[in-house]
């Protein structure tokens, strides 16, 4: 089973924000989809040393109807 984390995506001014909603990871992107990749790659970069060695699955989550991307 692997890491569930839950991640908002939303514009942030000019640019769009990936924050981890489970661990305190975030990044951004120039699109939706650049900050979709950062996040799902800082997420595995942060899980990495992880004894368990499970995967990680991004879950994109509304919050605050802020999300704007799935």
């Amino acid at each position: 089973m692997p890491h569930t984390i839950r991640v908002m995506i939303f514009r942030d001014g000019d640019q769009w924000t990936a924050l981890a909603l489970d661990v305190e990871v975030a990044t951004c992107g120039a699109t939706p989809e650049e900050a979709h990749a950062a996040i799902q790659e800082a997420l595995e970069l942060y899980f990495e040393d992880d004894e368990d060695g499970l995967p990680v699955e991004v879950v994109l989550s509304p919050q605050d109807g802020r999300l704007t991307h799935d």
